[in-house]
C-alpha cells in the first residue's frame, strides 16, 4: 500500500460516521510542516498569516509552538476581531480604506496596542485621521517595500504589483512623513516577495520555464536582499528603534531569513501545503487540509461524478487554480466539464472500485481559500476525528 493509499485508509476510517462534502485538517502532517517551517527559519521567529489558515483554533495551535510568534492578518475588521480575541501581536498585511474600523481602533487603547496597520502612500494617514473621530489612541503602522524585479531600465517587471514604495529613498520619504505626524508611530517594515515565495520552480513537464524560474529567482533573490538591507539602513536613520522587517513566505524562508536586516518570517500556506506548493525544489510538506466530496452518480464505465467540488481559487484564471482529485489515486476531470457548481464528472479506472456514498477526497490549489467553503474542520489524528472546529466562516465571519 502505497502512503497516500494508507492515508486514503486513514481518513475514511476516520470520517466513516461524517457524510460528505467535509472538510479536514491532519494534525499529524499539520505538526510536521510547523516543525518544518521553523527548521528553515534558522531561528528567526515565524508571523502566522491567517489567510492562509481561517481557523482560530488552529492559529493558536501553531502559535503555542516554539519559533511561531505573531499573525499576519489580510483585513482590518479580522485584525480587530482577532485582537478581541486575545490575539496580542497582528499586523495587517495590506492598506485597509475601512473608516469604522480606523475609528474603533483608535478610540480602543487595548486595539492600538495589538494591532499594527499597513501604510505606504500619505493619503493612507490622511484616510486613517480622518476616520479616527475623537479616538486618540496611536496607530502603530508598518511601511511595504515593492519587492519587483525591474530589468531594462524599468521596462520589464517581475513581481506582484503592490507597494509603490521601491526605492530607499522612496521609504524613507513615508517614513519621514509618519514619524512627524502626531497619532502614528512607524513600528516596522513588510517585503513580500511573491515571485520568489509564491511561484513553484519545478512544475512537471516544463523542464525550460522551471530552469527560467529558478534563474528568475536567483536574480531576484540577490538583488533584493542588497536592497532590503540599503531600506532598512535609510528607514532605521529616521527612525532607530523599529521593532520588527518583515520578510519571506512559505517558498522562500530559508532564503529570506539568511538576510541580517529581516528580522521575522511570513508564512502560512506551508502548514496546509495546498497544491499550488508541489512544484518547489526549496522544500517540499505533507498536504494536512483536504476536503471530500460524495460519490453520486456512476454514469458509465471509468467514470463516477461527485456532488460539487468547483471550488477555484483567486489568481489568473487557469487549471493551477482548480482543486485537484487526491485520493484515491489516479482520477481526473472530464476535460470537457472540469469540476462543476453542483456536480463533477471524474475519469480514471479508480472509478470503478467507488460506490455510491464513498468519498474522493481533493486538494484545493490555495491554502485558507478552502476555509471559506466550510463552516467547520474535522481534525483527524491517526483513525479518528479528535476535533470538530469552527472555521472563520463558522464563527459568521467572512472578511473578504
Amino acid at each position: 500500500m502505497t502512503a497516500r493509499a494508507a492515508d486514503r485508509a486513514r481518513y475514511d476510517r476516520a470520517t466513516a460516521h461524517l457524510d460528505a462534502p467535509l472538510a479536514l485538517v491532519d494534525l499529524e502532517a499539520f505538526d510536521a510542516n510547523a516543525d518544518d517551517l521553523v527548521r528553515r527559519a534558522g531561528g528567526k521567529p515565524i508571523r502566522v498569516a491567517s489567510k492562509s489558515v481561517r481557523c482560530r483554533t488552529l492559529l493558536e495551535r501553531v502559535l503555542s509552538k516554539d519559533g511561531f510568534a505573531g499573525i499576519m492578518s489580510f483585513t482590518l475588521a479580522e485584525s480587530l476581531w482577532l485582537a478581541r480575541s486575545g490575539f496580542e501581536d497582528v499586523l495587517l498585511a495590506y492598506p485597509s480604506a475601512d473608516r469604522a474600523g480606523f475609528a474603533e481602533l483608535a478610540a480602543d487603547a487595548k486595539l492600538a496596542a495589538a494591532v499594527t496597520v499597513m501604510v505606504d502612500d500619505v493619503a493612507q494617514l490622511d484616510l486613517i485621521d480622518a476616520a479616527r473621530g475623537e479616538g486618540a489612541e496611536v496607530i502603530r503602522v508598518c511601511l511595504e517595500l515593492d519587492t519587483s524585479l525591474k530589468l531594462l531600465g524599468g521596462r520589464l517587471r517581475v513581481g506582484a504589483l503592490r507597494s509603490p514604495l521601491h526605492s530607499p529613498a522612496q521609504v524613507a520619504d513615508v517614513a519621514r512623513a509618519v514619524s512627524r505626524r502626531s497619532g502614528f508611530e512607524l513600528v516596522g517594515i513588510m517585503a513580500y516577495e511573491g515571485h520568489i515565495a509564491g511561484v513553484g520552480d519545478a512544475v512537471a513537464g516544463r523542464p525550460f520555464r522551471s530552469r527560467a524560474v529558478r534563474l528568475m529567482q536567483a536574480a531576484a533573490r540577490r538583488e533584493l536582499a542588497e536592497r532590503r538591507a540599503a531600506v532598512v539602513r535609510a528607514v532605521r536613520a529616521v527612525v532607530p528603534d523599529l521593532e520588527f522587517v518583515n520578510g519571506g513566505g512559505t517558498g522562500s524562508v530559508q532564503h529570506t531569513a539568511a538576510e541580517d536586516a529581516v528580522t521575522e518570517i511570513a508564512a502560512g500556506s506551508g502548514l496546509y501545503v495546498p497544491r499550488l506548493f508541489d512544484n518547489y525544489t526549496s522544500f517540499s510538506g505533507r498536504p494536512a487540509a483536504l476536503f471530500a466530496q460524495p460519490v453520486v452518480r456512476r454514469p458509465g464505465v471509468g467514470i463516477v461524478t461527485v456532488l460539487g467540488g468547483g471550488y477555484p481559487a483567486s489568481g489568473a484564471a487557469g487549471p493551477d487554480r482548480l482543486p485537484v482529485p487526491y485520493l484515491p489515486e489516479g482520477l481526473r476531470y472530464d476535460p470537457q466539464e472540469g469540476p462543476g457548481e453542483v456536480q463533477t464528472p471524474l475519469i480514471g479506472s479508480p472509478a470503478d472500485d467507488l460506490l455510491i456514498g464513498d468519498k474522493v477526497w481533493f486538494r484545493h490549489a490555495k491554502a485558507g481559500e478552502l476555509c471559506e467553503r466550510f463552516d467547520e474542520l474535522h481534525l483527524v489524528e491517526g483513525e479518528s476525528v479528535t476535533a470538530t472546529v469552527p472555521t472563520y466562516r463558522g464563527e459568521g465571519r467572512t472578511f473578504l
